[in-house]
């Protein structure tokens, strides 16, 4: 629990009285506002948060951090002056600080929140799995420590600053998601977070529209190891060139993981279980540990490698680690749900990427019924997007028996399927998610296996709403 004192002396020379309100949470969406929160006005792209302001009080926020005056029905205190006025502040009256910036002030909030802690910080970049490692490392690291892990997808210049107002004085390890669109954001969450530990899961061409190019992503991702300290750890991926690039860019100790038997921390005999998980077996130090984890597909080994580096880098046993690993409540994306006519689909709607979307067709490949793959454009891909989308079309060729495209770009998917092989009477093209859904329903067979998937902003989703079922 902190007060507005916190805000009020990171950002100026107030000076507290012990009588500032109690701030239960920070929001930067009005309609997440609760009694007690304070509310950060943020001008975006097409919603600026300062006409959000009279509707954070009405639910009760205590104060909200603006980058101009409101109104001046509002008590104001301006943090841009020297000398901020004296202000009688209480729960019932609230308050807006005027900053120069409410995102850098935010930032520097929360920078401040984080340094009351020796909580030891693991930070995880990377183009695709950095979700799923956050929740496993989080699972592992419970086994022994009072673990924080960034909520949801908090994993932005925007997002993870909200987190760390979470982290509380009992917490001892801290796993953080850490997200870019472009250089300079990862320096940014470092700075805020310190990192004493970075995992970086791989490098692809994931934001590459707004990077520029794959030599942009590598650098940005590279922040993050760039940051670590002599006495931190870089927990880098062998079978990744881009990753093993960056251990040239840390003074950290490099741990490395992968397929190779050159890393530190390897796997080898991995068997697809199907919808019961993936076997494998560990080696690490010249022993072995056979080890079976309920996470579906043959991507998710590195995955387990990487939460089981970051258990050993911190000094869990193997029971621990192992437990961690065979944790079944660790709640990861890609979930199944029952489908018409006993199918199943697998749900991977959150976002893709051309290494997501091969890692899910690779899943495809290992279980049991038709195979039918709905997928969406990929965004965000640059010069790489023609490229990218007919290289998907080439594997889900391979493995599926049907395939339904959903946009313009997702046509290359198609149009490269049936050029490799897949008859064009079982490859479907259409505009957008809803048109998908009638076709869907009429080709869907007995005992079929669904995977829908694309980036989140073709809305794939409203497939799973539209054909799923909730028993």
């Amino acid at each position: 629990m902190f007060t507005l004192a916190h805000f009020l002396q990171t950002l100026s020379t107030y000076e507290p009285t012990g009588q500032e309100p109690a701030v239960r949470s920070v929001v930067m969406d009005s309609r997440e506002v609760v009694p007690g929160s304070l509310f950060v006005a943020y001008q975006g792209e097409k919603v600026d948060g300062h006409d959000f302001v009279a509707a954070a009080f009405e639910q009760g926020a205590v104060a909200a951090l603006v980058d101009r005056p409101i109104s001046d029905d509002y008590v104001t205190i301006d943090l841009r002056t020297a000398e901020p006025p004296a202000v009688t502040l209480s729960a019932s009256t609230p308050v807006c600080l005027v900053v120069e910036d409410s995102i850098t002030a935010l930032q520097a909030s929360a920078k401040a929140w984080r340094a009351r802690f020796p909580v030891e910080v693991i930070g995880i970049t990377g183009s695709v799995g950095k979700t799923s490692t956050k929740e496993l490392s989080h699972a592992v690291l419970s086994s022994r420590y009072r673990t924080f892990k960034s909520p949801g997808n908090r994993n932005s210049i925007l997002g993870l600053p909200l987190a760390l107002f979470e982290l509380q004085e009992n917490h001892e390890k801290a796993v953080l998601e850490m997200g870019m669109y472009t250089t300079g954001e990862i320096a940014t969450l470092c700075d805020m977070t310190s990192p004493q530990v970075g995992v970086v899961t791989l490098v692809g061409a994931v934001h590459l529209e707004r990077a520029g190019s794959m030599e942009n992503i590598v650098k940005a991702k590279r922040e993050l190891v760039e940051a670590l300290p002599t006495n931190g750890t870089a927990i880098l991926n062998k079978d990744d060139a881009n990753v093993m690039s960056m251990a040239n860019h840390t003074q950290a100790r490099i741990f490395t993981y992968g397929l190779n038997q050159e890393a530190d921390l390897w796997a080898s005999n991995i068997s697809s279980m199907g919808l019961r998980g993936v076997r494998f077996s560990l080696h690490y130090k010249g022993e072995a540990q056979i080890v079976q984890v309920p996470l579906l597909g043959r991507h998710s080994v590195h995955t387990s490698l990487r939460a089981a580096a970051v258990g050993l880098v911190e000094g869990l046993t193997w029971d621990e680690i192992l437990h961690g690993l065979r944790n079944t409540a660790v709640q990861l994306r890609l979930v199944t749900v029952p489908g018409p006519k006993n199918s199943l689909i697998i749900d991977d709607t959150y976002n893709a990427s051309p290494d997501s979307v091969l890692a899910a067709l690779n899943l495809m490949h290992d279980l049991d019924g038709r195979s039918v793959a709905v997928l969406g454009d990929m965004l965000e891909l640059g010069y790489m997007e023609e490229q990218a989308h007919r290289q998907i079309g080439r594997r889900a060729a391979e493995v599926t028996k049907l395939l339904v495209t959903v946009g313009q770009r997702a046509r290359w998917i198609g149009e490269e399927a049936i050029a490799s092989g897949l008859p064009q009477d079982k490859v479907v093209m259409v505009a957008d998610a809803m048109t998908a859904v009638p076709a869907l329903e009429e080709l869907i067979e007995e005992n079929d296996t669904i995977l829908v998937k694309g980036s989140l902003g073709m809305r794939m989703d409203q497939i799973i709403t539209a054909i799923g079922r909730d028993s």
